[in-house]
């Protein structure tokens, strides 16, 4: 490719903005795809260098090198991959489409060179080097090492030419799926012509029903948007109970209707394919591959924790289906279970959280909670920025400052849109490395709440809350960690680690200094009455038994899929078979609590790089519990403590041992029985 075709593109050069946010003012879908071919040629330019070397190998001119290596593709990486699922547009989707298998490849091209991988393993076994290196530097040749390895750098060349063709493919199907899977969400969306049917809902939401209808043709009319997980949040305040089923059915259908947006064969696809490079890496199914570097070490481990406790949260469940039956007065069906189970707390503890809503408006929980709460904790300020360009209109810039310095940017993009997937997570833009002269991060957080018309208020359910602090939990561990190398940057960790801090952060959602600062009413400025607080609080193991059970049929279907050898999974060929005897076996098929991810719309183990290790949020959430009860211990939310916990845990990205690390924070390994009293299994 000729230089010219670089010359006008703003990914070409390093930002020239604060903080080096990409220039999204300027950025176009159709600069994407020259940057992303001219920075792959870079990058194997440079590593060819380094492979080729005749040099004997050092931890400068092997390891440094390849961190140093690749500029130009890590930063049109992260300007799109940072974007492209809060921007599917169908340039952004064809761009996947086409650069998935071909990045996949590239990828390839470095992890399996067996030159590279030699020399790292020199670096690796010389004492005397090794001896020499800061922990950090150690940890980076260790961390480089393994991943060679379990990527397929020891196969021959014959497997390594298989294991490319596999990678490519699966990149390829990957992206598919969620392509897919949002084209049939959109479908689905139940459009309601009379307003009576919305009873129930907020005048929030039935303003954003009719906003959201009138942008797709359908003035005068409603139209609910669906979610990523089974259960829609509109089911726990509907009182139309064919509504309710109606908009559930459709949760229900998605990527199982036999269209042209079907995910079933993408799924079986994606599943013989990892088989078959389980095996070809020498791992008797892709769990076991997918475990092998990872905190848990090994499927019999997953299951040993996750069993149990399935059987103890089926149990509540039923005992939760009993009082639910009861309250309704009749047997009630899955559409049913959200709507009879406020009813029962309202009737045991006198809770509405639909009450809730007017005291969480979102602007107040932003500044006033989570931003509140990051100054206590880490000394954080926030700053409007709105000279800097977002990746999208509705996106807010804010300068992140501790104690008076500038740290980093962070990039807010609230509400639902067409273009934008399911669910809530956070990306990285920009990632912070001293040795990489970069001293700042910058991040963003998405969720997907539904925009009410111009001039109404955005009032936020009890789990937007929850979701919109864990969210930034992710954000804050972005901020804050400090690394030399990129390798180690922000939340570049072991998966099921990485969910830990920001489970940690949603304990300061219900904290009373904070709770107190945020949860004003959004017409008259009072704050939530206490007595309704304590019984929230009192409330909260209520409907633990659904929770965990929905959760855990999901962890387990996960590791049914990816447990299948190759011929296991070429024998299978109904989805839905398979779905219904996995959870069978594992005591979860209660069809009225359903996987919180059935097969066909499981994004996380068929698109978002959660493949058997969906597992991680509740095995983090053993360190999550535990940490709760420490800050509980030293008296919650102060700097001290916070200082702490940074220290130890948000602060060091991935450049320490994650256990190793929690054991110097915490003085012991974390104690699980903080986890079984919290969700009911003690």
């Amino acid at each position: 490719m000729a230089d010219s075709t670089l010359v006008s593109n703003p990914l070409a050069t390093p930002s020239t903005l604060p903080f080096s946010l990409p220039p999204f003012d300027e950025i176009r879908p159709e600069h994407y795809g020259p940057a992303f071919d001219r920075g792959m040629a870079e990058h194997l330019a440079e590593v060819e260098a380094i492979a080729s070397s005749d040099d004997p190998p050092t931890f400068e001119n092997t390891l440094v090198a390849l961190e140093r290596a690749g500029r130009l593709l890590s930063r049109a990486s992260s300007a799109f991959f940072g974007t492209s699922s809060a921007l599917a547009t169908p340039d952004i989707q064809a761009i996947q489409e086409e650069y998935a298998p071909r990045l996949a490849a590239h990828e390839d091209a470095i992890r399996l060179d067996s030159r590279l991988y030699e020399r790292i393993r020199v670096v690796h076994d010389d004492t005397d080097q090794m001896a020499a290196l800061d922990p950090e530097s150690r940890h980076l040749v260790e961390r480089y090492l393994t991943e060679f390895t379990v990527a397929g750098a020891a196969l021959d060349d014959a497997a390594k030419d298989r294991l490319r063709e596999l990678n490519a493919t699966l990149a390829g199907l990957t992206t598919r799926f969620e392509r897919e899977l949002l084209a049939d969400a959109n479908d689905l969306a139940v459009l309601v012509d009379d307003v009576a049917e919305l009873d129930g809902l907020t005048h929030g939401e039935i303003s954003a029903a009719a906003e959201a209808a009138r942008q797709h043709g359908h003035d005068g009319s409603y139209l609910i948007s669906l979610v990523l997980p089974t259960n829609h949040p509109h089911l726990a305040s509907l009182t139309n109970r064919d509504l309710r089923r109606r908009l559930h059915e459709a949760q229900r259908a998605r990527g199982s209707r036999g269209n042209e947006h079907d995910t079933r064969e993408l799924v079986l696809e994606i599943t013989r394919l990892r088989a078959e490079r389980a095996r070809l890496l020498g791992y008797p199914n892709h769990a076991a591959a997918a475990l092998a570097d990872s905190t848990a070490g090994s499927p019999d481990r997953v299951h040993e924790r996750l069993a149990p406790m399935a059987r103890a949260a089926a149990a509540n469940a039923r005992t939760e289906q009993a009082a639910l039956e009861a309250e309704a007065g009749h047997s009630i069906e899955a559409h049913d279970w959200a709507f009879y189970s406020n009813r029962v707390r309202a009737t045991r503890y006198h809770v509405d959280t639909a009450a809730m809503r007017p005291y969480f408006e979102a602007e107040r929980v932003l500044r006033d909670g989570i931003f509140f709460a990051a100054e206590k904790l880490y000394g954080l300020t926030f700053h409007d920025r709105p000279d800097l360009p977002g990746y999208h209109p509705d996106v807010r810039v804010f300068e992140v400052r501790e104690d008076g310095m500038p740290i980093g940017l962070y990039l807010l993009d609230l509400y639902a849109r067409d273009t934008k997937k399911g669910g809530a997570w956070m990306s990285s833009l920009v990632h912070q490395s001293s040795l990489l002269d970069e001293p700042h991060a910058v991040v963003t957080n998405n969720l997907n709440v539904p925009k009410p018309a111009e001039g109404e208020p955005t009032l936020l359910t009890h789990d937007e809350v929850n979701t919109f602090f864990h969210e930034f939990g992710h954000a804050l561990h972005g901020l804050l960690a400090r690394v030399t190398y990129p390798h180690f940057s922000g939340t570049r960790v072991f998966r099921d680690f990485v969910e830990y801090p920001s489970q940690v952060n949603e304990m300061w959602m219900l904290w009373p200094e904070v709770l107190a600062n945020y949860a004003v009413h959004h017409e008259t400025g009072e704050p939530m009455p206490q007595d309704l607080v304590d019984r929230l609080i009192a409330s909260r193991s209520w409907g633990e038994g659904f929770a965990t059970s929905e959760y855990l049929a999901a962890a387990l279907l996960d590791q049914a899929w990816h447990a299948l050898d190759v011929e296991q999974a070429a024998a299978v060929t109904d989805v839905g078979a398979f779905e219904k005897r996995a959870l069978e076996r594992v005591g979860l098929a209660n069809p009225l609590v359903p996987p919180r991810y059935s097969t066909p719309y499981f994004a996380h183990a068929f698109a978002y790089a959660y493949d058997a290790q969906y597992y991680a949020y509740i095995w983090s959430e053993v360190l999550d519990a535990d940490t709760v009860a420490w800050f509980t211990e030293h008296g919650g939310l102060t700097r001290a403590n916070g200082d702490r916990y940074r220290r130890y845990v948000i602060g060091i990205g991935g450049a320490v041992d994650p256990l190793e690390s929690y054991r110097e924070f915490r003085g012991q390994d974390a104690d699980p029985r903080h986890l079984l009293e919290r969700r009911g299994l003690a």
